[in-house]
This record gives C-alpha cells, structure tokens and sequence, in this order.
C-alpha cells in the first residue's frame, strides 16, 4: 500500500470541512436518463484549468487513439433483504455483504431491539414485502430463515439460511438490487433492474453498481473501438463502505474499508503496452482506480510495470498520493465529504476539483449513480 507523502499533503485539506459543498437536493439523480449515453459530461483539462460542457457521446472524440479505457465488470447482487424477526415480529431490513468460505452469509442490517445469537430472521421476498403487512401475512412457504450465529466486530451478523439451495438464487428469489438511499426506493423496480447494472457486468459480487460504467452502451464502446479507443476489464467487488461519508473530523483518522479487487494478467500486459506506447490509461470510474492503484502498490515488477494481482485493498488515495497506472479518470459526481471525492482531488488537484463541482452545481448537473459525468484529463 503507498501511502500519501506527508511532505506533499496540505494539513488544510485533512480537515473534513474542506470537502464540504452545498448541493441542492434537485440535483440528486432519482432515476437514470431515458438513454444510458444520453448524460451530460463535464470535462477537466489539468494542465490548463479549463472546464468544458459536453455530452457522454462526446468521449471517442475526446479521448486520443491510442489510449485504453479501462471499466469494473463487477455486477451487482441482489443484496437488499426485507422481513422480520422471527421471535418478536419486529421489522428487519439488511443487507447481504458476502459468503464466507463456510458458507455462511455475512449480514448487516437495522431493527427495534437488540439481536442475539440463535435468533431467527424471517425473509420474505422483497416484491412481496410492504410496511403495513405482519409477519403473520407471510406463509412459511415464502419465506427463508436465516439463524444468527455470531456477532463480527463491525456489528455484522454471521447467519446460516434454512433453504439448500446456492446463494445467488436465494438472493435472486428473496432479494432487490441495493440502491442507495437517496435515489428513494427500497426496491428496484424494472427500470431499474436493467439500468443499475453496467452492460459489461459479468462478475457477481458487488452491493453497489460502478457508475461511472452506467453511461456505457453497446454502440458508444463501439465507437471508442472505431475510433481505436481500447478497452481492458478489472474487477472491484463494490462494498458497504464505498459510499459513505468520513466520520472522522480528518481523513488521517478515517479507517478506510477494505474491497476485494482483481487484475487479469491480460489486462495488466495490455495496460503496460498501452503506457509504454505514451497512450493514456483511463480509468472508468473511482473502483478501477482503487484496483489497477492498489495492484501497482503490491506488485509492481521491477520494471516498473503492472503484473497480474488479486486480493483485499483498504487503499485510501487523497492528494500526495503518486499515481503509477492512472492517467486520467471518467467519473459520476460523488457525495460531499466522501473518499471518492477526496479520490478525484488526488489526481485533478483540490482546487481544480471544487471549481469543477462549484461549475456542475452552477449549470445544474445530476449528481450520484444515475447523474452526469466528469472526465478529468
């Protein structure tokens, strides 16, 4: 892991109050545009300070021939759980976070009360579920029971489900895709069942989509293709933490979470081939920064080039940090006060990246998962 050089940090900037900006709650992106490709992007140039207005559309004209995009192909689970707790009837809602190696669910969640080991969530299914129905609305039939078996140090829940049957398809019979709270809905509905997924998504295991990857069709990696725009993937399972804002007063505070991520030996020669050709790496979203980062931080071959890697990373990047294999970043607009916006300053500089956000409140950008973009060159 590479650390920031303390010597290239403002202690200014590690006060979370620098980080803070007003955004208006119109801003916030309820749902997605009628076209996946039909968002707006804002374009940073570094080296000039300039801001520009174009369209996501725009890319394969703005990106040189030579350079390489490189995207997340995570998908995300249908890790959104509702039901109740089986002794009391009290209400449940949760998240699943991951299956241990003994099959056991890792589990998170909020209710009245305090939970104990043995007892019984009942899960229904989140189509089904309402907040004016019981428990007792509910037959044994259709429904899982996940039996709490131990309280891990973070306040999840270690828990064993009643039904034999694999993971995913309990997921996918009980579960919703997990939108983040402020898009407004508990449960996806069918728009977004196609739109919170990337086109690209082949690797299950995420709890929150890549969103910079959204804007992606068919036809515009088609043109970036054309237009002898490469592409490689990685993988970065998306995790609870990702999102949420620093609860600390600094970031030298904050304990970064920790996301599992994977790069291919494919994509790691393709990436070295592309750099050492003077062509730009540009990394679709803030998770392939973290993976192709993280994986230069551990095992970067003595030529200085990246190698093929897989494991956890807890990689926080804020400005000081050196970057190895990114050169430039296509992004959604992130929360005020969260690691992915201290991220972007990292690599287009603080005051470059709050004049960019000041610039989206301005011209009324949309902001979080199903917003508009931002490529920083």
């Amino acid at each position: 892991m590479v650390d920031p050089d303390p010597k290239n940090v403002d202690p200014d900037l590690d006060h979370i109050a620098a980080w803070q900006f007003e955004l208006p709650p119109e801003l916030i992106a309820a749902r997605p545009t009628s076209q996946r490709d039909g968002g707006r992007l804002l374009v940073v140039r570094r080296q000039t300070g300039q801001i520009e207005h174009r369209q996501i559309v725009d890319l394969p004209n703005i990106l040189q021939t030579g350079d390489r995009l490189v995207f997340n192909n995570t998908k995300v689970l249908p890790a959104r759980l509702f039901g109740f707790r089986t002794s009391t009837g009290g209400r449940w809602e949760g998240l699943f976070l991951e299956q241990t190696d003994d099959k056991r669910w890792r589990i998170t969640g909020q209710t009245r009360g305090r939970l104990l080991e043995d007892e019984c969530l009942t899960i229904v299914q989140a189509t089904e579920f309402s907040p004016s129905r019981t428990i007792d609305d509910y037959s044994a039939a259709e429904t899982l029971q996940l039996r709490l078996v131990e309280r891990c140090s973070d306040g999840s829940w270690l828990a064993e489900p009643d039904l034999n049957l694999q993971t995913l398809q309990l997921l996918e019979e009980f579960g919703t895709l997990p939108l983040p709270p402020y898009i407004g809905r508990k449960v996806a509905d069918s728009a977004d069942s196609e739109r919170y997924q990337t086109v690209f998504a082949s690797q299950t295991g995420a709890i929150a989509a890549p969103t910079a990857g959204l804007h992606f069709t068919p036809g515009l990696l088609s043109m970036c293709s054309a237009r002898g725009i490469s592409r490689s993937e990685v993988t970065l399972h998306v995790g609870i933490g990702t999102f949420r804002p620093v609860s600390t007063d600094r970031l030298s505070e904050h304990q970064m979470h920790s996301e599992w991520c994977r790069l291919t030996a494919e994509s790691a020669a393709d990436i070295n081939t592309t750099k050492a050709s003077g062509n730009n790496v540009v990394a679709v979203g803030t998770t392939s920064v973290r993976t192709l980062e993280a994986s230069a931080a551990e095992v970067m071959s003595r030529d200085g080039s990246l190698v093929e890697w897989q494991g956890a990373t807890n990689l926080f990047i804020q400005p000081g940090f050196r970057f190895r294999a990114v050169d430039q970043l296509l992004t959604n607009f992130h929360l005020p006060g969260s690691t992915l916006i201290v991220l972007v300053a990292a690599l287009a500089g603080y005051d470059l990246t709050m004049e960019a956000y000041r610039k989206a409140v301005e011209e009324k950008y949309r902001f979080y998962s199903y917003g508009d973009a931002m490529l920083i060159l």
